[in-house]
């Protein structure tokens, strides 16, 4: 075994030969002799010696370098005693019919050096409410339970009309452009321009013809800057009846122990304060990483960057799915590849890589441990949280030194902010 070092960068040789190379050649030969076909021999009968003849000891050599490849895997890590942190590429170096020499490329943690960590003036911002801040969510709230009640006479701006609409292209009705009694918002800007606005003035049972040109940068082609004729007809038309702050609106609200003006405020209050509190928290952990990390000397290598873009590639896929969208159709959307993608997450990824880095090395400089007893622990309490079983719970989470490990990044960035009052 041979071994070329650059700093955290090291490429092992490892040679698997005789009695491995010699089974692994066999029984590769052994599953091909099930399906290859050779005149004048039955399937899976054809003989070594015209197998070889025919297509070449060679055919073999690759899907037996396969089949000895996690025991080269193993040597590696037995003899080089190193740890791997991202999974190591591996090359086939020589390859003939005594054996195969694979070289192993494994990206070992770096050296960090966390130069300063403590008193950096870093302080979390205070959190105050405003009466403005409440008055705007108590109308947001407000609107929200509005009621719609049938009114006579005419479609104003803010009105909500029941229509049946049909529209044509040339005179012939164009796919898209149907709908029956549709409730649109006047003043909402849901429909093209100049839609809504020649729906004002209309009453109830009135039909009308629309004349409208399509935008230039509309989706549909063939509709893109065309003019076309909307054939609408008012089936019903509804205004929205502001709420007040009485015994029917808490009613209708169902929140607990909220039965006036007063607790309503409050809840607002708190709700909003709350939400202040968790952004501001964010903020300041945000901050603090960032202000340590100035004082950090590691040299990051690109193999795990390039690692953590593949983790968040697959995070953001996960989320895409979650809206019912793939990637190709994101890509689509916003006009951009897979490449395109992968590089705005860059500074991202290494920014992830360098604060688990920077945190990792504090951990040990401040001597903090977490046990296996305090992972259990957490463990069912999360468990319990999510209402999951707790062998369930850790499947999903990765593992009770998972578990661990975040349990110990807690620990540090509490610390971390204890140093930094």
């Amino acid at each position: 075994m041979a071994k070329k070092e650059n700093k955290n960068i090291h490429e092992v040789t490892v040679k698997i030969e005789g009695d491995s190379w010699t089974k692994a050649l066999d029984k590769v030969f052994k599953e091909k002799q099930k399906t290859v076909k050779v005149d004048g021999f039955r399937k899976g009968k054809v003989p070594r010696s015209v197998f070889e003849k025919k297509f070449g000891k060679e055919s073999l050599y690759f899907d037996a370098a396969n089949a000895v490849l996690q025991e080269a895997y193993v040597k590696v890590m037995e003899d080089s005693k190193l740890i791997p942190v991202v999974q190591p590429a591996v090359d086939i170096k020589d390859i003939t019919e005594d054996g195969v020499e694979f070289i192993f490329k494994i990206v070992t943690k770096p050296e960090v050096k966390v130069k300063k960590y403590k008193g950096l003036g870093v302080k979390p911002e205070k959190v105050t409410v405003t009466k403005d801040e409440v008055d705007h969510e108590l109308g947001h709230l407000l609107e929200r339970y509005t009621e719609l009640v049938t009114k006579e006479g005419k479609v104003e701006n803010g009105d909500v009309a029941i229509i049946d609409f049909e529209g044509f292209k040339d005179g012939v009705a164009f796919d898209g452009g149907k709908g029956e009694n549709y409730s649109l918002e006047i003043g909402s800007n849901t429909f093209i321009p100049g839609f809504e606005e020649q729906i004002i003035g209309m009453k109830t049972g009135d039909e009308k013809d629309l004349d409208i040109t399509f935008p230039e940068d509309y989706g549909a082609k063939e509709l893109a800057g065309a003019p076309v004729v909307f054939k609408v007809k008012v089936n019903e038309i509804k205004e929205k009846k502001s709420r007040e702050l009485d015994e029917d609106f808490f009613e209708d609200l169902g929140m607990e122990g909220i039965d006036s003006e007063e607790k309503l405020r409050d809840e607002i209050k708190a709700s909003i304060k709350a939400q202040k509190e968790m952004d501001a928290e964010n903020k300041y952990v945000d901050t603090l990483l960032e202000t340590v990390s100035k004082n950090v000397d590691v040299d990051i290598p690109e193999e795990m960057v390039e690692e953590e873009v593949d983790r968040l590639m697959t995070r953001f896929e996960e989320q895409m799915k979650m809206q019912g969208i793939s990637l190709d159709v994101y890509y689509q959307f916003t006009n951009s590849d897979e490449k395109a993608l992968r590089d705005q997450m860059e500074k991202e990824a290494y920014n992830n890589v360098l604060y688990r880095l920077m945190l990792e090395e504090v951990v040990k400089l401040e001597k903090i441990e977490v046990s296996m007893k305090d992972a259990e622990k957490e463990a069912e309490e999360l468990a319990k949280k999510y209402q999951m079983e707790k062998e369930e719970f850790l499947k999903q989470f990765g593992g009770l030194e998972l578990v661990q490990y975040d349990l110990e990044m807690r620990k540090v960035i509490d610390k971390l902010k204890e140093l930094n009052k």
